[in-house]
């Protein structure tokens, strides 16, 4: 009789506190690089080609901090150990999640912060997503200048096929990044705003309400322009599209 009571209490336990393998399972997929602390100049030069006037003034950010980025975009794998479903339309495990809204991005990071005590999870400030994409560069693509230099490193209309591709096959940044041009757009933290007057110019998220959240990257169906380190998007936060995906930061608690 008492075994079986230890026994009952065991089963107890396991079923309440669920299976500790298949909660980490999506942390054990993630990789995150360390972005260093550092100074850059946010937004485009007006002579930059393909610039588009949303992308200025250029200020000057500095981030006294440093942070960690997920090296690739957040992937269908693991948003389905997370969410236990896949809402992508080019569906295949390895491909980076999409059509998810960017109030979607904070039902998976309200969750993530709930199974890992030691790490808080949030969406990169928009600055944050710059000064990482660019790591040290000053050039329209972090690879370089030229159409050829973003052939290296993302996926746009001129090479993908209009599909959606596996994360990092490309080359990375100087930090370690894929996929920061191109593949899928990456929602930011930030409301869209029309320039950068009044900006913040510490690396903060710019919350001061607005219709629109900001999104940053290009995706495959872009033109390269779309996919320079300068060049934003706009989409409400409800809005789910198959080109739309997102990254995460990840900080100590």
């Amino acid at each position: 009789m008492k075994y079986l009571f230890l026994m009952a209490v065991y089963l107890l336990c396991i079923t309440g506190c669920g299976n500790p393998s298949a909660v980490n399972e999506v942390f054990s997929l993630m990789e995150f690089a360390e972005i260093p602390f550092g100074s850059f100049n946010m937004g485009s030069p007006v002579n930059e080609e393909g610039r588009y006037a949303n992308e200025g003034p250029m200020h000057q950010v500095t981030i006294a901090y440093s942070f960690e980025l997920l090296t690739t975009e957040v992937t269908q794998e693991m948003w389905e150990e997370v969410m236990g479903n896949n809402p992508s339309t080019f569906v295949n495990p390895g491909n980076p999640v999409e059509t998810i809204s960017w109030n979607d991005c904070q039902m998976f990071i309200q969750k993530l912060n709930q199974l890992d005590t030691k790490h808080i999870y949030r969406l990169p400030s928009e600055a944050e997503w710059e000064y990482a994409c660019r790591a040290g560069t000053t050039t329209r693509f972090y690879s370089g200048d030229s159409e050829d230099n973003l052939k290296q490193i993302g996926w746009f209309n001129h090479n993908s096929g209009s599909t959606t591709e596996a994360s990092a096959q490309l080359q990375p940044n100087l930090w370690g990044l894929y996929d920061m041009s191109g593949n899928v757009w990456e929602w930011c933290e930030d409301y869209f705003h029309e320039d950068y007057t009044e900006a913040p110019d510490d690396g903060s998220p710019w919350l001061t309400p607005g219709l629109n959240m900001v999104s940053r990257g290009g995706s495959i169906t872009s033109a390269s322009r779309r996919c320079r380190s300068a060049a934003r998007d706009a989409c409400y936060p409800d809005f789910r599209y198959r080109f739309l995906g997102f990254r995460l930061v990840r900080t100590p608690r």
